[in-house]
């Protein structure tokens, strides 16, 4: 299932984040690895300070969405304070550009 993730960091949390910054890149790095995350990136606020996270994914299941989260710092430290999470179904790239 593909999935959209809309996460918006909890106020006040940037000091927080930016120590957690170099965990949650790892853990970036390994999912896409493993062919789970597609694409994302950061959330800017109004002076381009970081202020949540889009994420783009892929998972067999919710339930295995849900583990995902468990693991991700700032799921699980609470930078992400508030995150929508949106199933949807990605563009088929490869037939696209093939047509």
């Amino acid at each position: 299932m593909d999935f959209a993730l809309i996460c918006r960091d909890a106020p006040g949390r940037l000091a927080q984040r930016m120590a957690a910054r170099a965990e949650h890149m790892a853990g970036l790095k390994d999912e896409k690895l493993a062919g789970t995350i597609v694409d994302g990136g950061a959330i800017l606020d109004s002076d381009g300070e970081m202020a949540g996270s889009v994420v783009l994914c892929r998972f067999p299941d919710r339930a295995a969405l849900d583990a995902y989260l468990e693991r991700e710092v700032y799921s699980r430290e609470g930078i992400w304070g508030d995150i929508e999470v949106l199933e949807m179904r990605f563009v088929d790239w490869g037939s696209l550009m093939d047509a």
